[in-house]
């Protein structure tokens, strides 16, 4: 269940000779889908307004109305136009990024990538994981005790737990297995 890379000086150093259950190097920081929403969601968005603009601003759009108008409308569509632009470049952003080392330890999990450190106690997932992939890579998602309130369109507000994604890692079943082990154990108070 280890990965075939040495660890990072850095790591080990934060490591400090604590014994490992795993070490495994993601491929990807977030998963296919999400980036790919945030792609086509920006696309959509850009490709909408690029039709206003040609509709409204092309070299045969007569101006209804007012100048002022016409400086409003470059305005919201200005506005429109860059949320799009950004939303594409965040979806390709989490395309390309590469993905942390995850190293497991009896007491916790250890996510870190060049000047990023994260470390979470076993004791804050709430015991929910989901493996997506094939045997030789796939995606292990963990959901942790904190999270935030989403309100919803026609009806109350839910609970959205945070997670944490370990992306195209081999031996996704096993390390899933051993992160239930460890969570279990702290929850049940050691």
């Amino acid at each position: 269940m280890t990965d075939v890379d040495p660890l990072p000086t850095e790591l080990l150093s934060v490591l400090n000779g604590e014994s490992q259950d795993f070490k495994v190097k993601a491929q990807k920081a977030y998963p296919l889908g999400a980036a790919v929403t945030f792609i086509v969601l920006g696309l959509i968005l850009t490709g909408f307004m690029s039709i206003f603009w040609a509709g409204f601003f092309g070299p045969h759009a007569a101006p209804a109305g007012p100048p002022g108008s016409l400086v409003t409308l470059g305005v919201i569509c200005s506005l429109f136009t860059i949320v799009g632009a950004g939303t594409l470049l965040n979806g390709l952003k989490m395309l390309c990024t590469p993905g942390p080392w995850f190293v497991g330890t009896p007491t916790r999990l250890i996510i870190w990538s060049p000047g990023s450190l994260r470390t979470i106690n076993w004791e804050q997932f709430n015991g929910s994981l989901n493996v997506d992939g094939r045997s030789d890579s796939g995606t292990i998602t963990v959901e942790l005790r904190t999270g935030s309130m989403v309100s919803q369109k026609n009806g109350p507000s839910r609970y959205v737990p945070d997670k944490i994604y370990i992306v195209g890692i081999p031996d996704a079943l096993a390390i899933e297995d051993m992160c239930r082990k460890r969570i279990n154990e702290h929850n049940a108070g050691g």
